[in-house]
């Protein structure tokens, strides 16, 4: 059973489906449907590393609220060790609105702000004992760039929607012996581009996830492409990029090779858009 170390946001999510996104103008719309469920890019890393049999700790930062109750409650549920620091206050909290195709707004209603750290000790402890680091955009979770580096655990991060040039980014994609972004902001020559140097500038690994295209790895010999597995029935596309990039980790921690690892990030992606929440079975 692998170990994982997991540090950066997670939320309580208010998701509204609507028949398309709403258009730049006043108007009404009618929703679809409504619900409440867990969110954040780390609590879907964790949760799908978890289904897929991972030893996690996750490292988080949660308001004093309601909110925070129901999140801590969903992990710790799902197998997660929860490391979590409590900010006064609201927990992270979004809206998001859904089209049936995946298209996705989201409007942050509510972000933590966490002064003083009370469990540095304990997440270095098991940052140390773990097989990765997987260190998600977050300014809470910055400084652990460096306790990763200083322990030895291999850095993987992932920079989302990442265009090449943003400062907010720089830290993790330097820090980053694994790489992974999405192709939402880069031209497709350039993301190329992009993956092939940062392997030239050291990251082991490059991924990028480009959708219903499926996803490309640049490593030392070149580039490896698989296509997006199949499915059925898309319910929701939330946590698809965190479920690949689990599903990636864990085979690469068993032994696989990047091709053969990119088959189970899709397919563990596959398994998280056929179902409503983060990661498959959640419920």
């Amino acid at each position: 059973m692998p170990k994982v170390f997991v540090a950066g946001p997670v939320s309580w999510n208010h998701l509204v489906l609507l028949d398309r996104l709403p258009e730049p103008k006043p108007h009404t719309v009618f929703a679809r449907g409504h619900r409440t469920a867990v969110g954040g890019t780390s609590a879907g890393k964790a949760l799908n590393l978890a289904h897929l049999g991972a030893d996690v700790t996750l490292r988080t930062v949660v308001g004093d609220d309601e909110a925070g109750h129901a999140i801590a409650e969903v992990l710790t549920a799902a197998g997660v060790e929860l490391i979590a620091e409590v900010a006064p206050g609201a927990s992270e909290q979004h809206l998001n609105l859904m089209s049936p195709e995946g298209g996705r707004v989201s409007i942050y209603l509510e972000l933590p702000e966490l002064a003083h750290p009370r469990h540095d000790d304990r997440a270095l402890a098991a940052l140390a004992e773990a097989d990765a680091a997987v260190i998600d955009l977050a300014d809470h979770a910055r400084p652990l760039l460096a306790a990763a580096e200083r322990a030895g655990v291999p850095v993987w991060c992932d920079v989302h929607d990442y265009d090449g040039t943003a400062d907010y980014h720089r830290d993790f994609v330097r820090a980053a012996d694994y790489l992974f972004l999405n192709d939402d902001g880069m031209c497709h020559s350039d993301l190329l581009a992009f993956l092939r140097q940062r392997v030239a500038d050291g990251t082991r690994t490059a991924v990028a996830t480009r959708g219903a295209q499926g996803a490309v790895a640049a490593v030392a010999d070149g580039l490896h492409h698989v296509p997006a597995a199949p499915v059925e029935r898309i319910v929701d596309t939330n946590g698809a990029g965190d479920a690949f990039f689990a599903g990636f980790l864990v085979a690469h921690l068993g032994g696989a090779d990047t091709p053969t690892a990119l088959e189970a990030g899709a397919t563990q992606a596959a398994k998280c858009l056929g179902s409503p929440d983060l990661a498959p079975d959640l419920a």
